[in-house]
């Protein structure tokens, strides 16, 4: 994610860390290209491009063409939005565990299980990121768990829910030995649900990108549009016909490209979701609570938080 004070008139154009122009530079330029054929072409053979045509046609179908974009684009920001939400929540019920544990299982007798609770919870988490990052599940989660365990949650179908699910047993022995009433085990296992649910929600906005004929067809649209209107400029704007083509081109295909950045929030480009930064935040909550120190949280690079 792109953390950085707002630029200035100089900055702005000139900005490119960022920005989406370098991915649709290559398009911008190709288009600006057919523009100058076109152009050219007209000012050799004028009675084949009639003014009459003008661009009338094209404003409409850019004004579609835009409505559509922003539909598109406003499903995308809800997705990395939801995505925040999530992660955020995250945070909280990490940093309620950590409070309510100590504070219901009092003493050395449950130091123990503080402890492994306490780590399996980071565990959880070190696994929820991997899992959407592409990363090793098993790896990540295994610093912070018994060693033995390893061999079994590799062949579990969701290495994060099998956490929980061994935090659940763990919590359910202790209830069993009276040292939680039914009201304070209930007060924890709602927590561990929570977590439960961040998870489901991570995965969803993970594995359900939007509609493919949807991205389709707006793709398709907006290369068509771009591709034509030369044509329907070169009569009026001569030479300033390139320009104006490019400026059309960068605005629909930037706001494309931001959108499929957006769609997948989870992803490591410069506009998606810092985790590695939300994962520290996990983290620290769970050392605090260890009693052990907290590494440094990570700093943006080049004004991009990761």
């Amino acid at each position: 994610m792109i953390i950085r004070p707002r630029p200035g008139l100089v900055a702005i154009l000139f900005t490119l860390r960022g920005s989406i122009l370098p991915q649709v530079a290559p398009k911008v330029l190709g288009i600006a290209l057919v523009a100058c054929l076109v152009t050219a072409a007209e000012r050799q053979w004028p009675g084949r491009f009639p003014e009459a045509v003008g661009v009338g046609p094209f404003t409409l179908i850019g004004l579609a063409l835009s409505i559509f974009l922003s539909f598109r684009n406003g499903a995308c920001y809800d997705r990395w939005w939801e995505a925040r939400k999530a992660w955020g929540a995250l945070i909280v019920e990490v940093r309620g565990l950590a409070r309510t544990l100590p504070a219901l299982l009092p003493g050395p007798e449950h130091e123990a299980f503080r402890r492994r609770a306490l780590r399996r919870i980071a565990g959880f988490s070190h696994a929820l990121h991997a899992s959407l990052r592409g990363g090793s599940v098993v790896a990540a989660a295994m610093p912070w768990l018994p060693a033995a365990e390893a061999g079994t949650l590799a062949q579990r179908p969701s290495v994060a829910d099998a956490i929980l699910a061994d935090l659940t047993v763990d919590l359910g022995a202790i209830q069993r030995g009276g040292a939680l009433s039914d009201v304070l085990y209930g007060v924890i296992e709602q927590k561990i649900a929570a977590l439960s649910q961040i998870q489901a929600v991570c995965e969803r906005i993970h594995g359900t990108p939007l509609p493919f004929a949807y991205t389709l067809l707006l793709y398709r649209t907006a290369w068509l549009y771009c591709l034509l209107l030369p044509f329907g400029l070169a009569a009026s704007l001569g030479w300033a016909t390139p320009l104006a083509a490019a400026l059309v081109a960068y605005t629909f295909f930037g706001l494309d490209a931001l959108g499929d950045e957006l769609e997948e929030p989870f992803g490591t480009d410069a506009n998606d979701l810092p985790l590695d930064a939300l994962l520290s935040v996990v983290d620290a909550a769970i050392l605090d609570a260890l009693g052990e120190a907290a590494p440094a949280a990570p700093k943006p690079e080049g004004y991009v938080l990761r």
